[in-house]
């Protein structure tokens, strides 16, 4: 459901901004997912004033937090909950859930909690070939956090059947809708805390950095990167994942407060929408992305490297291993590039490296040999939608070089006015491509339908629509310019 305004005069509550211990940054006394699974009841503090702030007061303290002001919000709904505890350095032990008992039992504590629900989930990217869910971290006010390991639970109909009419809170949601859903879980409505943090202009939107400037909470991301296909999952990996959702709903209040005074409140709205509407694409010719292709001059090179780009593929979905641990793409592109003339040449060659370049040698030397007798090599430009690198548009477009030129000055000006990244201001790509073959007719109203045809929302065809019309018109009448067409 769409956030809706507070009423008249009721004040936000504010949490205080606590500090980290030295072991688990910070963490609640309100967990569900502890020590043996038994509930701790959420301590509160007092109501601030309008305007009042908020100062850290954590005895364990060894950095000054900067306080922030609270104040009542318009537009967006800022939930009536407890606020944020004081952290001690003895938080409770961390709980994962990965039985069926252990996993409805969840399932109700969540359903009896009030407001919408943080969500993350923990991968093992680098670690591992597939991009499931190996953790996946659910809180909601009065409910506590809970800890899921997905490979045990495996059918999570109920927990989704709970979720699914209230609001998701995630940071950078395009990153784990898809794991996400892949076991089950598919919002219907998001809050999306790291793209609302770059709508309301702050410079850097990082979680950490974002919950340590608006929450005043230093957040250390010492587990970000870690094979959260471990198992057992140590105590201190468990901590952080906790906290990664248990200051959400602050921080999304936070954010809220921010997007609303600037008049972003709709723009935020439409652009969480669009999140998830937002189809992966698929990529046609994946091996072009290895590391070092550019080191690459023929088109017999070109079939080498997606000879050995496939075998190694299937080698890391037999084993789930990330194909970069077990070959890196540097070590493929060598390859290619030396086209070794025999097993023992490819054995010999240095730059060939990486833990299963020895062990698996008969599979990549038949990649080598399968490459070099390809009768159909990979051209040099590769598969294209039909819009070059800008790069080559001076050259093979001078008006359409023009008027991307125009029109980037023109997004880039509106952007810088509305305290909005370019990029979220408008998709570069989309910038291209109506850039490249814009409307016979240009005006604002043709300009829009061309945006809106590439995905552009609502109020971006309200902001740009104009500025482009005017843009490709004043590129057309440069100097130099081809004359318009009787």
């Amino acid at each position: 459901m769409p956030p809706t305004a507070p009423r008249p005069g009721q004040p936000r509550r504010c949490s205080r901004p606590v500090s980290a211990s030295s072991r688990a940054r910070a963490t609640r006394r309100s967990s569900s997912c502890a020590h043996r699974g038994r509930p701790r009841r959420p301590t509160s503090a007092p109501r601030s004033r309008p305007g009042a702030t908020c100062s850290a007061c954590s005895r364990d303290s060894r950095r000054r937090r900067t306080p922030f002001p609270c104040s009542p919000t318009d537009g967006f709904h800022v939930t009536d909950a407890p606020s944020l505890p004081t952290a001690d350095a003895d938080h409770p032990e961390v709980h994962v859930i990965d039985t069926r008992e252990e996993y409805l039992e969840a399932v109700r504590a969540l359903a009896g909690g009030t407001g919408p629900f943080a969500v993350d989930a923990e991968r093992a990217s680098g670690f591992r070939y597939s991009q499931r869910a190996y953790l996946i971290q659910v809180f909601r006010r009065g409910a506590g956090v809970h800890l899921f390991d997905p490979p045990a639970i495996g059918d999570f109909s109920e927990l989704q059947e709970v979720m699914s009419g209230e609001e998701w809170i995630l940071h950078a949601a395009s990153q784990d809708l898809a794991c996400l859903r892949e076991v089950g879980l598919d919002p219907a409505t998001i809050f999306d805390t790291e793209l609302g943090a770059r709508l309301a202009g702050l410079p850097r939107v990082g979680l950490a950095t974002v919950v340590e400037e608006l929450l005043g909470i230093h957040l250390a991301k010492a587990h970000s990167a870690a094979d959260w296909s471990t198992r057992p999952l140590p105590q201190g990996w468990l901590v952080y994942a906790a906290l990664d959702v248990e200051l959400l709903p602050d921080l999304r209040d936070r954010i809220a407060e921010l997007l609303v005074a600037a008049g972003k409140g709709e723009i935020a709205r439409q652009e969480f929408a669009a999140v998830l509407e937002k189809e992966t694409p698929v990529r046609l010719e994946p091996w072009r992305r290895l590391s070092g292709m550019h080191s690459l001059r023929t088109p017999r090179q070109l079939a080498i490297a997606r000879a050995l780009w496939t075998a190694r593929d299937e080698l890391a979905q037999q084993l789930d291993s990330a194909p970069g641990r077990l070959v890196p793409d540097l070590a493929l592109v060598a390859v290619a590039k030396a086209q070794p003339q025999s097993k023992r040449d490819l054995a010999s060659l240095k730059d060939f490296t990486g833990r299963a370049s020895r062990r698996e040698l008969d599979r990549w030397w038949a990649a080598v040999e399968a490459g070099v007798a390809d009768p159909e090599p990979p051209s040099m430009r590769g598969t294209g939608d039909g819009v070059p690198a800008p790069r080559v548009w001076a050259e093979k477009n001078p008006e359409a070089d023009r008027r991307l030129k125009k029109a980037r000055a023109a997004v880039t000006a509106r952007a810088e006015e509305l305290a909005i990244p370019v990029e979220n201001m408008l998709t570069p790509e989309t910038l291209r491509r109506v850039a490249w073959a814009p409307p016979a007719e240009v005006t604002r109203e043709s300009i829009a339908a061309a945006l809106a045809e590439h995905g552009a929302r609502p109020w971006q065809l309200e902001e740009l629509s104009g500025l482009l019309a005017d843009a490709f018109v004043e590129a057309r009448q440069a100097p130099g310019a081809a004359p318009a067409e009787a």
